[in-house]
C-alpha cells in the first residue's frame, strides 16, 4: 500500500511539471517572440533588394559523325532577378520594403513611421533585423516627426528616418484648357506638400487656392505659351505632370469665354442652334447644335468675314474642344469646307478615323485631335486644310437619330493650338 501511495505522489508531481511545462512552452509559441532581453538598439536601415537584369551567356557543343566538335555562343539572352541590396539609408518610399538592423529586435511588438503604425511579418524577424514595408498611409512632410521607432518587451528604440513624400500626380482634371485668371481643380494623390505650381518652359507660375493630399485648386497665370505640363515643386522636389494643358490665350480661338471669336459665328440649319446658356463647360454658355429627330444634317459655324478666313499654318498641331452629348450615344462626323468630302453629309461610313466623333450622352468629354498638313494622308491626323486655304466652314454630321428623337448637342471651349 505504501508503495502505490509514493507511485501516485510521483505520478503526481510528475504530472503537475508536465503541465506547468506544457504552459510554457504553449505561452512561448503563441508570442512567438525571440531575442535578447536587454533595450532594443536601431544601427541603420538598408534597401531590402534590388532587381538586377544579366545577359545570359549560353555555349552549346555539339559533334559530328567524325568526332569534329562545332561550339555556339549566344549571349542574346537576358534574366531578371531579386539579388540582396545592403544599401544603408535614411530615407524611404511608402510601399517599398526596408532593413532595420540592430540588436535586441527579437520581441520586437510593433514598429511604427511617424507615429503610424506598419506591419511586419514575425517570419522576418530576427534578434538582429526586422523586415518591414512603408505603408501608404504615413504622414510626409515638414510637420511631422520624420522618425522610425520600434517597440519590444524590453523597451523602445528611436531612430532618424524620413519618408519621402511622393510625387504629386493627377488622376481626374476639370479642364484641360485655361485662360488667364481660370480656376482649374486637380485629383489625384500628394498634393498637400505642394509649395508651387509651374508651367513647363514658362516662367509663369500658378496660384494655389486651396489644398489637400487628394486635391488642389489652382489659378491658372498669363504665359507666353500654347501647352504646357504642370511642374510641382514639393516636399521632396519636383514633379512634373503627364498632362499637358492647352492656353486659349494664345490659341486660335474658335469659341471660348462664352463667345464666338475671330471672326465665327452660328452658320446652323436648324434652331434653337447656336450660342445657348443652357449648360457650359467654362463660363455661362456653350455652343448647342441641334438635331432634330429623322434629319441627317450638319450643324456648325462658319467665317465669312476679317479677320477671319482662317488660313493654314503649319505651327498649329491640335484642334481642341469639349462636347456634351444628348439624351443617347451618338458619333459624329466632323466635316469644313477643305477637308475631304467637304461641309455636307459625310457618312459614317466614309469618314477616316480623325474625324468620327464619339459624344457619351449627357456627359462632357475633351477631344484633342492631331492636326495633318494638306498632303497628309495619316487616317489620325485631322487634314482640315486638305482641299485648300483658308478654311471658312466647320461642323458636326449627325447620320439620323437613336430612337428618332430630338437632340442637343453642345459644344465648348473649342479653338486650335499650336
Amino acid at each position: 500500500m505504501k508503495k502505490e501511495i509514493l507511485k501516485s505522489k510521483k505520478l503526481y508531481c510528475v504530472l503537475s511539471a508536465l503541465i506547468v511545462f506544457g504552459f510554457a512552452a504553449c505561452k512561448k509559441e503563441h508570442s512567438n517572440l525571440v531575442g535578447g532581453t536587454g533595450a532594443p538598439v536601431i544601427t541603420s536601415v538598408a534597401t531590402a533588394g534590388k532587381s538586377k537584369t544579366d545577359t545570359l551567356v549560353t555555349t552549346v557543343t555539339t559533334y559530328d559523325a567524325n568526332g569534329v566538335a562545332t561550339t555556339v555562343i549566344d549571349s542574346n539572352k537576358t534574366h531578371n532577378s531579386v539579388i540582396p541590396f545592403d544599401s544603408t539609408t535614411t530615407e524611404g518610399k511608402k510601399q517599398n520594403q526596408y532593413v532595420i538592423k540592430g540588436k535586441n529586435l527579437g520581441s520586437v511588438t510593433g514598429v511604427s513611421f511617424n507615429g503610424v503604425s506598419a506591419y511586419f511579418n514575425p517570419a522576418l524577424v530576427s534578434d538582429n533585423t526586422i523586415i518591414v514595408s512603408i505603408p501608404q498611409n504615413i504622414p510626409t512632410g515638414a510637420s511631422v516627426s520624420n522618425k522610425l521607432v520600434v517597440t519590444t518587451l524590453h523597451g523602445s528604440a528611436s531612430f532618424n528616418f524620413t519618408v519621402l513624400t511622393p510625387p504629386p500626380t493627377i488622376s481626374k482634371v476639370s479642364d484641360y484648357s485655361f485662360t488667364a485668371g481660370s480656376q482649374i481643380t486637380l485629383s489625384g494623390v500628394s498634393f498637400a506638400t505642394v509649395t508651387s505650381v509651374g508651367l513647363k518652359g514658362s516662367t509663369a507660375t500658378a496660384t494655389i487656392v486651396s489644398q489637400v493630399d487628394t486635391q488642389m485648386v489652382i489659378k491658372m497665370p498669363t504665359a507666353a505659351i500654347s501647352r504646357a505640363n504642370l511642374v510641382f515643386t514639393y516636399a521632396s522636389g519636383t514633379a512634373t505632370s503627364t498632362q499637358e494643358f492647352i492656353d486659349l490665350d494664345n490659341s486660335y480661338q474658335i469659341f471660348v469665354n462664352n463667345n464666338y471669336e475671330n471672326g465665327w459665328f452660328d452658320n446652323s440649319w436648324a434652331h434653337p442652334s447656336g450660342i445657348s446658356t443652357t449648360t457650359s463647360h467654362s463660363g455661362t454658355s456653350s455652343i448647342e447644335a441641334f438635331y432634330p429627330a429623322g434629319g441627317w444634317q450638319v450643324e456648325g459655324m462658319a467665317d465669312w468675314n476679317t479677320p477671319g478666313k482662317f488660313a493654314y499654318n503649319a505651327d498649329y498641331k491640335y484642334f481642341t474642344f469639349w462636347v456634351k452629348g444628348g439624351t443617347v450615344n451618338h458619333t459624329l462626323v466632323l466635316v469644313g469646307d477643305q477637308m475631304v468630302g467637304g461641309y455636307g453629309q459625310v457618312q459614317n461610313a466614309n469618314a477616316y478615323a480623325a474625324q468620327l466623333i464619339s459624344v457619351p450622352a449627357k456627359v462632357w468629354t475633351f477631344y484633342k485631335i492631331p492636326l495633318g498638313a494638306p498632303s497628309s494622308t495619316n487616317p489620325n491626323l485631322l487634314n482640315f486644310w486638305a482641299n485648300g486655304t483658308p478654311a471658312q466652314q466647320l461642323g458636326f454630321f449627325l447620320q439620323g437619330q437613336s430612337g428618332d428623337v430630338d437632340e442637343a448637342i453642345y459644344f465648348d471651349e473649342m479653338a486650335f493650338v499650336k
